[in-house]
């Protein structure tokens, strides 16, 4: 007896052992999935809320099934007037896995059907209004460039650390705190296509990883190696500060908020705009269009206008006309965050999307370089800029990369951001050396920095 008790008794603290390893393995893939995805996870946001729609709707009409069911219960176990009451056996209990309040919240939701646009609409909803956050964000960036630039403060330049698109990385990561991370899911409650065009779109384009790192290349190829190491590390210490600062304050505001909605007596979590239905969903997605046709067609017509000319001008609005592309690209790359590599999932906390996006665009970016320089005429520096700064600046992101290497800060396994931070730097940088400077040095190129 006692020989039974004890194996009993070993094998439950074997099974206890097993699930708590078990558990322990779960968590640690989740937390690796959650952090690789607090940047973006692509077209897989929109995929995942129309399966909870279609899952609720499923799930309300299998309730209406079994309620509508015809049980026999046997004689011995139903209930009568005289009789006390008493349980129902385990075979009849095990026949509903739903619990009561999902039976009942049925009747409430047995009409209820994904609502919104069909999926093919649902998805140009959202690509356009990615496209027209995108062009925002590359006129933000050429005004912050002209503001901060030696033309007005003189802050930043091409010849010092202080890279030109410096202070967009810092302005964009900031708002990522605001908008990205701390009201991300308010605004997604109003609408997920308006929180996706934010922070993919606007915040996406506003900030660029392969500005950045062409411009420690430029630095790199005259020979100051130095001023190119502390533009990486004073760079990425900014944007992580310029995050942190950004969540910090969105906190605070949100705690102001808090307060004033309690001292006033108003309901200051209750949403009255959510586009939720087929009409506002519909609606929205024309006026985008109608934006975008409109942004399309003045930079089409002020690029045929100044292309003659040449200059920043007639860079920026062919930026604005090939920009949108960058970023459904990169949109369409972050469905790989949180995936890992191959079937068994490897390394399932790197942002393979983002990695792959910002890596890309740093090595194009160079080999357009190159290509600017071997050619060298008015035209094609016009359509390479514009290429650089539009396509190649929005596929490309710092903002994204800012929120996860905070996320990866923040976890149980904070070597991780710095991990992820070198590997980007490192990989697009030696991309770089043998995609630009090697040709520069090799068939001395006459570069002005």
């Amino acid at each position: 007896m006692e020989r039974m008790n004890s194996g009993g008794s070993s094998i439950r603290r074997r099974s206890l052992s097993i699930s708590s390893h078990v558990s322990h393995h779960t968590d640690n893939d989740g937390e690796n999935e959650s952090v690789s995805e607090a940047g973006d996870i692509g077209d897989r946001a929109l995929q995942s809320k129309r399966f909870s729609e279609s899952n609720s709707f499923r799930l309300s009409f299998d309730n209406r099934s079994e309620k509508d069911t015809v049980v026999s219960i046997p004689e011995e176990h139903r209930l009568h007037p005289n009789s006390s009451v008493r349980p129902l056996p385990p075979a009849f209990t095990s026949l509903s896995p739903l619990s009561t309040d999902g039976i009942v919240g049925s009747e409430d939701t047995e009409h209820d059907s994904p609502k919104g646009l069909p999926e093919l609409l649902d998805y140009t909803s959202c690509m356009v209004q990615l496209a027209v956050f995108g062009i925002l964000g590359v006129l933000t960036r050429y005004l912050l460039q002209k503001l901060f630039g030696p033309e007005v403060a003189h802050v930043t330049s091409d010849q010092t650390i202080l890279y030109v698109d410096l202070p967009s990385n810092m302005i964009g990561s900031f708002l990522m705190g605001w908008f990205g991370v701390v009201f991300k899911r308010d605004i997604s409650q109003v609408s997920e296509h308006l929180a996706i065009a934010i922070t993919t779109g606007y915040l996406g384009s506003l900030t660029t990883f392969s500005g950045w790192n062409q411009k420690m290349l430029e630095l790199s190829v005259s020979g100051h190696w130095l001023f190119a190491s502390l533009g990486f590390l004073l760079g990425l210490f900014l944007v992580a500060y310029s995050i942190q600062f950004g969540i910090e304050t969105a906190k605070g505001f949100r705690w102001l908020l808090h307060w004033l909605s309690i001292s006033s007596g108003n309901d200051g979590n209750k949403i009255n705009y959510k586009v939720d239905s087929y009409r506002r969903q519909l609606i929205v997605m024309v006026m985008f269009l109608v934006i975008l046709g409109i942004l399309w067609g003045v930079s089409g017509a002020l690029v045929k206008a100044e292309f003659k000319h040449g200059g920043n001008a007639a860079q920026l609005w062919f930026a604005c006309m090939v920009g949108p592309m960058g970023v459904w690209i990169r949109w369409f790359l972050a469905r790989l965050n949180g995936r890992g590599l191959g079937k068994e999932e490897f390394f399932k906390w790197i942002p393979f999307g983002t990695l792959i996006a910002n890596v890309s665009a740093a090595s194009i970016m160079a080999a357009l370089a190159c290509v600017k320089n071997a050619v060298n005429t008015r035209d094609c520096d016009t359509v390479v800029a514009g290429i650089q700064f539009g396509l190649m600046g929005c596929l490309s992101t710092v903002s994204t990369f800012a929120a996860e290497f905070n996320a990866m800060r923040e976890s149980s396994h904070p070597w991780r951001a710095y991990a992820y931070a070198i590997i980007t730097v490192c990989v697009s940088f030696s991309l770089g050396i043998l995609i630009y400077c090697i040709p520069v040095w090799t068939k001395g190129f006459d570069i002005d920095t």
